[in-house]
């Protein structure tokens, strides 16, 4: 999935207001009647829940509205630029030399990002009492030209978070209708995947979000590029791995990533869970549940995404 871009974006430039003269039968020297050059289209970006990336924008890199057509005779004003209209994923953060200029959270929000330029005016603007053949027009104003950095932040209630190959696929496939890529080896997921769950009447978004390292805050192993997408979660769900040696030092790691990348992150709402509960007897995974819970003096969730051990507690907790 494609969640960033860095695009230019031009307007159109006005059209050029036009030097003429009326010239009919009978009039040999008719007054000025050079129209107005036509105004040129604007860019706007909006809000789309029918695109999920912006793949669009990573492989075309400029993007231009229509100019505004010249004046015409006869007073006639050129026809004006056609608008572009960009389409981006809801959750679209736009900047503009790094300052966000906007955060697109509503379907079918619209904003304007590059104004078209004005069209020049014709000759008969100029024509006076004293002046009565203007010999000269107006020509159209420039249309803005930014470039702009768009970035995805994926809009989800939950997001699944731990080291890599700790259960989150699998835990996403069990409670939603997500079908992620699994498999038993470290970064099998290389992008954030989403799936809706219902549960007693409750439907809420979780997003798996790519397994995080030691300096993912930095961007090792592109953590920070993941980070992002947990920004506007209601709930973090904290997998860890139970047959891990260093389960407390496992989970302090990705505590440690959160805080540095935003102590925000630090102040959702967090269900931490011992994954793949199943792989040990129910005693031995009890013990280990208990130490940890003691430990971090927090509450300790035992699951198993394969067999469904835990399922039902995990949900209900996502849903108080």
């Amino acid at each position: 999935m494609t969640d960033e871009a860095i695009i230019r974006v031009s307007a159109g430039k006005g059209g050029d207001g036009l030097v003429s003269f009326r010239r009919e039968k009978y009039v040999p020297k008719g007054g000025p009647d050079g129209g107005d050059g036509g105004d040129g289209g604007d860019v706007f970006i909006i809000c789309d829940d029918n695109t999920h990336t912006l793949s669009e924008f990573s492989r075309k890199k400029e993007w231009r509205a229509e100019d505004g057509q010249n004046g015409k005779k006869k007073r006639q004003k050129g026809k004006n630029g056609q608008d572009l209209q960009l389409r981006v994923p809801r959750g679209t953060v736009i900047k503009d030399q790094n300052e966000v200029i906007y955060d697109l959270t509503k379907t079918d929000e619209r904003v304007l990002v590059a104004k078209g330029g004005r069209g020049g005016w014709g000759n008969v603007h100029f024509a006076s009492a004293t002046h009565q053949t203007p010999l000269f027009a107006q020509k159209g104003e420039p249309g803005e030209a930014k470039t702009l950095k768009l970035e995805l932040k994926l809009i989800a209630d939950v997001g699944l978070i731990g080291l890599p190959n700790s259960g989150k696929s699998t835990l996403l496939a069990r409670i939603s209708n997500a079908r992620p890529k699994i498999a038993n080896y470290p970064f099998t997921t290389l992008e954030p995947n989403l799936g809706v769950v219902r549960f007693h009447n409750r439907e809420f978004i979780a997003a798996d979000i790519p397994g995080l390292i030691a300096g993912a805050s930095q961007g090792k192993g592109l953590g920070d590029r993941f980070l992002r997408h947990i920004e506007r979660t209601r709930v973090l769900v904290h997998l860890i791995d139970i047959n891990s040696s260093q389960i407390v030092q496992d989970y302090q790691t990705i505590r440690q990533e959160l805080a540095l990348w935003s102590r925000d992150l630090l102040r959702k709402k967090e269900i931490v869970v011992l994954s793949k509960a199943d792989t040990l007897d129910s005693q031995t995974a009890a013990k280990i549940g208990r130490t940890m819970a003691k430990e971090l003096n927090k509450k300790v969730l035992l699951i198993s995404a394969v067999s469904g051990k835990g399922m039902a507690e995990l949900l209900n907790e996502l849903t108080i």
